[in-house]
């Protein structure tokens, strides 16, 4: 199911929206905006991730133990991949 959304863009936002038609980026008006709204959804929720990543390491800082055990993964996993 769909659900109509009314909207107004100005005729510079309309003629960017024909133009991403034109280019072959998606079929028609609607699928452009479409693919804009999960392409915006992305990058909020990376963005979401990313801050939530720098935050943990501000409240605990890697150390050198850290390093260690990620050295030590990382060699017992290309030990063990068949290469």
């Amino acid at each position: 199911m769909t659900t109509p959304i009314p909207t107004r863009f100005n005729d510079a936002e309309v003629a960017r929206i024909d133009w991403l038609v034109s280019q072959g980026i998606a079929e028609n008006r609607s699928a452009v905006i479409r693919r804009a709204v999960e392409r915006l959804e992305d990058a909020v929720r990376r963005e979401r991730i990313g801050e939530a990543v720098a935050t943990s390491y501000r409240l605990r800082p890697q150390s050198t133990d850290d390093d260690a055990l990620a050295a030590a993964n990382a060699l017992a996993m290309t030990t063990t991949e068949p290469w």
